[in-house]
């Protein structure tokens, strides 16, 4: 994937396809939208960069924790090998499929759950993005991230995010540097905030 690649993509792609309701109309801005059920749509600007960050190879194997309405996932799917995404809501999980496998892609996996223990079965895996934020990078994401492998995800408070790129390499030690700041949902389940110290 190189930069041009992902810009084209990037410019070719219609946001709007992604959202349904009162949002739709905002689908243009730079901004993160309402989804429905406590859920957001990215800012188009963050999921380029995250998509950058992520490196993706064609021949990617990645994890995907929170499909949400599918805009990031279909990046993943555009540039990556194969994808497997998990959703915690059924309510945006079905309609995601939908717009996924209308755009004619056959290289996702669903799953409807809680992502927040990735998918052991399928694991490893060469990339891994977290589509929501926990309170502190999960054991069981980093243990199924392969040798090589990197990972992106927001780890912090309500309100206040590291986005961190998390690798893992050659010899299997575990690095992370901060990106930049963000604001995302909860990821729901064992590293949700309810586990937060301060």
């Amino acid at each position: 994937m190189t930069e041009k690649e992902l810009l084209m993509f990037f410019k070719s792609l219609d946001r709007a396809y992604f959202i349904d309701g009162p949002s739709k109309a905002l689908a243009g801005l730079d901004h993160a939208l309402p989804i429905g059920y406590g859920q957001t749509i990215s800012q188009p600007s963050l999921v380029f960069d995250m998509t950058w960050h992520l490196a993706l190879e064609r021949d990617s194997k990645v994890l995907e924790i929170g499909t949400g309405s599918g805009y990031q996932t279909v990046f993943l799917a555009e540039f990556g090998g194969s994808v497997y995404t998990i959703e915690r809501l059924q309510e945006l999980a079905v309609p995601a499929r939908t717009r996924l496998e209308g755009l004619g892609y056959s290289n996702i996996r669903f799953r409807i759950g809680d992502g927040s223990g990735g998918w052991p079965e399928a694991a490893p895996f060469d990339r891994i993005i977290v589509t929501a934020a926990s309170s502190a990078v999960p054991v069981e994401l980093v243990e199924q991230l392969a040798i090589g492998g990197r990972m992106i995800l927001p780890v912090g408070i309500p309100g206040d995010q590291d986005l961190l790129l998390v690798v893992k390499d050659a010899e299997g030690v575990v690095s992370r540097r901060v990106l930049t700041k963000v604001v995302f949902v909860e990821l729901v389940g064992k590293y949700g905030w309810d586990g937060f110290e301060d």
